[in-house]
């Protein structure tokens, strides 16, 4: 077995998210009074809803972030930003952080609605802090009552902070962060500041993040020489002791017009960079920085465990796994009732009472089955083990090609099995091996799940990664393979001995292929694509939280619609033509036109209804409806003279003389007053 392998899974174990270590763009404020999210993760993709087995073990705040904006303040963030100009005003380096941040902040509330943050300057001429260092500001928003705990964004807070450039010099101020004769170390107070503001919650049940983001590459350039070497080591010395602790410190720089951000000056050495990570960094933390800004407002799912499961191998051996779910179905969040007065979350509880006494029902509910006029009495418990065929939780059975697998076969969202040392020790080595002995020999493997009785099939996934991470872990997924009855033919239930299915032909095949080859999306990812319908929603709730009064409900832009100045192109143009005459004929644009004609105008009985409504209208105002309602002279009107009126107010003008009056004083609303006029008369 390939050490480096064994090694390398050990330390994405370690890491933040373990093979899921790609950085989630981020975003979360409270608006817990307009939508509500489902949180119970562990109901994933349930193949059965009593069969799924639950993880009580899990703690409840795993995959939850706590997280420090810590923003320079310096002189130099003011400065111009790309030579931007909005609004009339130019852009500089501290409005771009402030709207990167607000975004992040904006998308937190859909993305990860479990999160905590805080935001702290540094080089600020106020100090305000539950440790009065000097330099350093948190921001807090107006209704937040401690400064020495985080919180989660609230609408509040995101709106606060979105306004700050208007009042940050008169109520904060910028300062220089290190100035001759002084020994004061605002970066070096932020950080400890930073991390008490993180002492919340273990490492274990949660991941900490310090994101940094300044233009200044070297912070003591301005500091007496005496003292500038020792600011150096104790702000390093104070970021890494952070980093034993569970704290990840992720450096955004911001390169300036006339010079470029040596990362090599100062911070990398601050967050232990290698030379490696020296030589791309810059352009990562670029593409990181504007992703931040442009980012959708997606759902993202932490990945917790769906559910624990023991592999059984041949000869006795087991290995203990983990499931994950990698994709789900984003959907607006479901209902929730709140409070009118305070808009707190309502908790609906339900009780059982016994039809015959009234009492409440304390003992656990029963099933019972009827047989011979008698009710047979199960307990939960009982009907589990009725239900349950095996105790094998998945038996591995044996190995097939990989062109054996065919598209169709996938019943419905495979899982993704990951090894779990912790329950069995050598999970992760034998996992390992047989991993790597399916990619070698191009195998997948076929085993049998217990608990839905059903035959999955065992593939494994290699590892891809790019410059900047990872793309796709190295695992093995679990897809549910469909019984012979779960395959449905088209041939079979469409065909007939009289009607045979028609056949493409070798040209009509052709042409299709090459359009096809065409329109071939080059590099696609799914992430790239958003639900227009679920951007709309939540930019909805963002207005109403945020009392966005000039927001515009214009549909957001959707990137699922074919590209149509790309379709129009002279090479697609042709190839799509071509193979729309080789199926539907050459005169297939002059039939489209003329059905599309056609339906513009409208069938016949509608060009007739809608004739008589003109005419209805024309002569509806000879007569006065009101008055012959009152005396009751409708009687003596034709009928066609009371298809009048009900062609006038979109009515049928079906039925005899009568039930077209009833139905004109209906609409009047006088048939009841008419009806006791005549009972008295």
């Amino acid at each position: 077995m390939n050490t480096s392998i064994l090694a390398s899974w050990k330390r994405r174990s370690q890491r933040r998210g373990a093979f899921f270590s790609r950085d989630s763009q981020i975003l979360r404020g409270k608006m817990s009074s307009f939508m509500s999210y489902d949180r119970d993760e562990s109901s994933l993709f349930d193949d059965d809803d009593e069969d799924q087995e639950r993880d009580s073990l899990l703690d409840a705040d795993v995959g939850r972030e706590l997280l420090i904006y810590m923003i320079d303040a310096s002189p130099e963030m003011f400065l111009p930003f790309k030579n931007e100009v909005e609004d009339g005003e130019e852009e500089t380096y501290f409005n771009a952080v402030v709207k990167a941040v607000t975004k992040d902040m904006k998308t937190r509330i859909i993305s990860r609605d479990r999160d905590e943050v805080a935001i702290c300057f540094f080089n600020t001429r106020v100090k305000k802090n539950f440790q009065e260092s000097e330099g350093v500001f948190v921001f807090q928003a107006s209704d937040q009552a401690n400064q020495d705990e985080l919180c989660q964004p609230t609408a509040r807070l995101i709106k606060d902070f979105s306004n700050i450039s208007e009042t940050f010099d008169k109520d904060i101020g910028s300062k220089a962060g290190v100035t001759p004769g002084s020994r004061e170390n605002p970066l070096y107070n932020a950080l400890w500041i930073a991390q008490g503001l993180l002492r919340k919650g273990s490492v274990k049940n949660s991941s900490k993040r310090i994101l940094l983001f300044t233009n200044v590459d070297y912070p003591f350039s301005d500091a007496d020489p005496a003292f500038k070497k020792d600011m150096r080591r104790t702000t390093v010395q104070r970021a890494r002791d952070a980093q034993d602790l569970g704290i990840v410190i992720d450096c955004f720089p911001l390169s300036k017009q006339d010079k470029g951000f040596d990362i090599g000056t100062f911070y990398a050495d601050m967050v232990d960079m290698s030379e490696e990570e020296k030589e791309n960094f810059m352009a990562i933390a670029s593409d990181r920085f504007e992703s931040m800004v442009s980012q959708m407002q997606k759902r993202l799912f932490k990945k917790r465990t769906v559910r624990r499961l023991t592999l059984t191998v041949p000869q006795g051996m087991k290995l203990a796994l983990q499931s994950f779910a990698l994709f789900r179905p984003a959907t607006p969040g479901t209902t929730a009732w709140v409070d009118s007065f305070d808009n707190k979350l309502l908790k609906s509880e339900r009780s059982f009472l016994c039809s015959d006494t009234g009492a409440l029902l304390s003992e656990p509910l029963q099933r019972f089955q009827e047989y011979k006029s008698e009710k047979v009495c199960f307990s939960l418990n009982e009907v589990a083990e009725v239900r349950k065929i095996t105790e094998t939780q998945l038996q591995l059975l044996g190995f097939k090609p990989l062109e054996c697998l065919q598209e169709y076969h996938n019943l419905r969202p495979s899982t993704f099995l990951y090894p779990d040392e912790e329950r069995i020790t050598g999970s992760t080595s034998a996992f390992v091996a047989l991993y790597r002995a399916m990619l070698c020999y191009k195998k997948y493997g076929v085993a049998f799940l217990g608990s839905n009785c059903r035959m999955v099939a065992l593939v494994a996934q290699a590892e891809v990664s790019n410059e900047i991470g990872q793309v796709e872990p190295p695992g093995i997924h679990m897809i549910y393979l469909p019984y012979s009855d779960d395959i449905r033919h088209i041939e079979k239930m469409h065909g007939s001995v009289e009607n045979t299915m028609p056949q493409a032909s070798n040209e009509q095949i052709e042409k299709a292929t090459a359009m096809i080859k065409k329109l071939d999306l080059k590099d696609f990812t799914y992430a790239n694509y958003s639900n227009p319908a679920l951007q709309r929603h939540y930019a909805i709730l963002e207005a109403v939280a945020l009392k966005e009064d000039d927001f515009e409900l214009a549909d957001p832009k959707d990137d699922t619609l074919p590209p149509e100045e790309q379709m129009q192109k002279l090479a697609i143009a042709q190839l799509v033509k071509a193979f729309k005459d080789s199926v539907y004929g050459p005169d297939h644009d002059l039939e489209e036109q003329e059905l599309a004609t056609l339906k513009a105008k409208g069938s016949a009985t509608a060009q007739k209804r809608k004739a008589a409504e003109e005419m209805a209208g024309n002569d509806y105002d000879k007569y006065d409806w009101n008055e012959l309602a009152d005396k009751g002279k409708l009687k003596d009107l034709t009928i066609s003279d009371l298809k009048i009126y009900l062609l006038k107010h979109k009515l049928q003008v079906t039925g005899k003389k009568d039930i077209l009056i009833n139905r004109i004083l209906t609409q009047m609303g006088k048939s009841k007053e008419v009806r006791i006029r005549l009972k008295r008369g």
